[in-house]
């Protein structure tokens, strides 16, 4: 695993021991970002199930103003952090250790507001509904911005109320479901 491109390219970033992480291939995190490269420079990118890490830093290598990395596992953080000092992003990047419900709480609190939100939930445990709807409630997606679900290929795709599908790229076992604040409707 290893930064693709930009500022920290080809600096190699560890991965959290054990099995409570399954990082996204560096094949699909290139054409992953080859499709939002348009929309990194200077943006806002939140990491939800951060893992390593390796999806913000990549954000941040190729010019992401700011990221903010979010998981709740101890060694997953130790990765981040880690990764975080060793491509020297740390100064653009912020760690939270938590669930993802409290940190996307915490962060509707403090008014935050992110141009791309990529999730990356264990697969087929219902986390892409709920986070999404966290997101939804708490109102952290700009108004301009997306969300990336990443998801296994058997999953339905994320319905909640809010958001509207945009886009769905598809991999052999995985899928990335784009999604994007639908239009109000008069009266609400």
């Amino acid at each position: 695993m290893r930064v693709i491109s930009g500022s920290a390219r080809g600096h190699k970033l560890k991965a959290p021991e054990g099995l409570t992480t399954r990082p996204t291939t560096d094949r699909i995190k290139e054409s992953l970002f080859n499709i939002i490269a348009g929309d990194l420079y200077e943006c806002r990118f939140l990491d939800l199930f951060s893992g390593s890490g390796a999806m913000g830093i990549e954000a941040l290598s190729r010019g992401a103003a700011r990221a903010v990395f979010v998981d709740r596992d101890k060694k997953s953080i130790r990765a981040i952090r880690d990764n975080l000092k060793a491509t020297k992003l740390e100064d653009r990047a912020k760690v939270f250790e938590c669930d993802i419900s409290a940190a996307v709480s915490r962060l509707g609190r403090l008014e935050e507001k992110f141009d791309i939100i990529f999730m990356d939930p264990p697969y087929n445990k219902g986390y892409v509904e709920s986070t999404l709807t966290y997101i939804v409630r708490e109102n952290i997606l700009d108004k301009d911005g997306y969300i990336i679900a990443e998801q296994s290929i058997e999953e339905e795709v994320p319905s909640v109320k809010g958001l509207e599908v945009i886009r769905i790229k598809d991999y052999k076992i995985t899928k990335m479901t784009f999604l994007s604040m639908t239009e109000a409707e008069p009266g609400d």
